[in-house]
C-alpha cells in the first residue's frame, strides 16, 4: 500500500514474508494464500497491498516453471495484491534448523550467489506492475565478516565487488529491454563484512564506485564512464535494517545523512525492532536464556560506561563473559515485534525506530518500507499469543500510526 501524509508521498509498505516458513515454490505459496487476505483487510481494505517477497533459491528456480508464475500472477491480480521488494538475503533454508552463519552462505563472491540474484531481477520485472516502475531487492552485505579476514581476504573482496558489477551489467540489461529498473541493496549486519555504517561508505566510496568498478562496468555494457557511475549509483544501495543499526548504537540522523551526503542510496528500509538490556547485572542471564535459540545468530554489541563498544558473534559468546560486563548496555540481533516497547522484563529498540519513522514523515529516506520479523518462530511462546498475520497486521498498522 502507498502511504502518504500532507506533505509527503511516504512510500509502498509492506512485510518481509520471510516470517513464513517455507523453501519450494509450493510452500511459499501456500503460505501466501493463507495469511495475506488476513492482512489485507486489516491493514489495507480500501487499496492495493504491496508484499515483499521473500524467495530462496529452490523457490527462484521452481518459479521459472511459467505455470507456477502465471498462476501467482492471477492469484495477485484478483486479490488485489502487487509486488515491489524481494529479500534475497536468505539463499537455502532458513527456518526450522540452524541457520548460524550459513545465513551468509553463500556470500557474494562465490557465482552462486551471482546467479541467484540475477534470477530474482528477472522474477521482479515480471511481478512489478505496470505502473510501478522500480524494483528492490536486499542482499547479504557482501560476506561475515570472519571469511574477509586473512591473506586470502583482499582477493575475496575483489571477487564480492567483481561479482556485484556484473550483477548491476545484468540490471542494465533488464533495463534496457523492459525499461523497469531494478536496485539492489546491500544489508550491513552485525559480524558482517558491511557492519556499520561507516564501514558501508568505504566500502562503496573505495571499491563499488571506484575508477576500477566504472571501467569494469563500462567494459561489461559498452556505457561511458559518466553512465557507467550513475548506473552504479542508481542500482547498488542500502537496506538500512533498523534494528541492526540500533543494535549498532548507530545515531539515526547521522547514519541517515552520511548515506545521503555520500550519495549513496537507500533503496529499501527496513523497519524492525532489536532487544536491549539498558544495564547487565547478576540476573541477566537467566532473563535471555530463552532467547539463546539455536537457528539464528544473534549478535551482540555492548556499550561499557566509557561508551567503549565491544561486540560477540552470538548470544552465547556474550554469556561466557557476562560477570565482566556488569553495568554495560547490551543490544541483541534478535528481531521483536515493533509494536512492542518493552518485554515484559527487558526493552527493545523501538525508540530507534521511532527516531527513523519521524526522520521519514519529514523527508522520506525510501521509497520502499517493509517490515521484517522472520524470528516469530524462536520468539518466547509468551510473546506470540495471537495469530501470525494478526501479529503482522498489528505491525503495519503501527507503522501506519506512527506516519499519518
Amino acid at each position: 500500500m502507498i502511504l502518504k501524509n500532507e506533505s509527503n508521498c511516504l512510500g509502498h509498505l509492506t512485510y518481509c514474508s520471510n516470517i513464513h516458513p517455507a523453501e519450494d515454490w509450493i510452500g511459499v505459496f501456500n503460505k501466501l494464500k493463507n495469511h495475506l487476505p488476513q492482512i489485507k483487510k486489516e491493514v489495507s481494505p480500501y487499496q492495493s497491498f504491496g508484499l515483499g517477497l521473500r524467495i530462496s533459491n529452490l523457490a527462484a528456480n521452481d518459479l521459472k516453471n511459467e505455470k507456477y508464475l502465471i498462476e501467482f500472477q492471477d492469484f495477485l491480480k484478483d486479490g488485489d495484491y502487487y509486488v515491489f521488494t524481494l529479500n534475497g538475503f536468505p539463499y537455502g533454508n532458513f527456518h526450522g534448523k540452524p541457520v548460524k552463519e550459513g545465513a551468509y552462505k553463500p556470500d557474494w563472491s562465490k557465482d552462486d550467489r551471482l546467479i541467484y540474484t540475477n534470477l530474482l531481477a528477472d522474477h521482479l520485472v515480471k511481478l512489478l506492475p505496470a505502473k510501478i516502475q522500480e524494483g528492490s531487492i536486499s542482499t547479504v552485505p557482501g560476506s561475515y565478516k570472519p571469511w574477509t579476514y586473512g591473506t586470502k581476504g583482499k582477493s575475496v573482496i575483489n571477487k564480492i565487488t567483481e561479482n556485484l558489477i556484473k550483477h548491476v551489467s545484468h540490471l542494465i540489461y533488464i533495463y534496457n529491454k523492459t525499461g523497469k529498473k531494478i536496485s539492489l541493496a546491500l544489508e550491513p549486519e552485525p559480524s558482517c563484512f558491511l557492519e556499520t555504517i561507516n564501514e558501508t561508505v568505504h566500502y562503496f566510496k573505495e571499491e563499488l564506485f571506484s575508477n576500477n568498478s566504472i571501467d569494469l562496468l563500462s567494459k561489461l555494457t559498452k556505457l561511458n564512464k559518466v553512465q557507467s557511475e550513475e548506473a552504479l549509483r542508481f542500482h547498488l544501495g542500502v537496506c538500512y535494517d533498523v534494528c541492526h543499526a540500533a543494535v549498532e548504537f548507530e545515531n539515526p540522523n547521522e547514519s541517515i545523512n552520511i548515506l545521503k551526503n555520500q550519495g549513496i542510496r537507500i533503496p529499501k528500509l527496513q523497519l524492525s525492532s532489536a532487544v536491549k538490556i539498558k544495564k547487565i547485572d547478576k540476573n541477566t542471564h537467566e532473563l535471555l536464556k530463552p532467547l539463546n535459540e539455536p537457528v539464528y545468530m544473534h549478535q551482540v554489541v555492548q556499550k561499557d560506561n566509557d561508551d567503549v563498544l565491544s561486540r560477540f558473534s552470538d548470544l552465547s559468546d556474550a554469556f561466557q563473559q557476562m560477570d565482566k560486563s556488569y553495568g554495560s548496555e547490551w543490544r541483541i540481533h534478535f528481531h521483536v515485534p515493533i509494536f512492542r516497547e518493552k518485554m515484559k522484563l527487558f526493552d527493545t529498540t523501538q525508540g530507534f525506530l521511532k527516531d527513523i519513522l519521524k526522520l521519514h514523515q519529514n523527508s522520506p529516506i525510501s521509497d520502499h518500507l517493509e517490515v521484517e520479523t522472520y524470528t516469530w518462530d524462536v520468539l518466547p511462546e509468551n510473546f506470540r499469543n495471537t495469530s501470525v498475520s494478526s501479529a503482522i497486521s498489528r505491525e503495519l498498522n503501527w507503522i501506519k500510526s506512527q506516519l499519518l
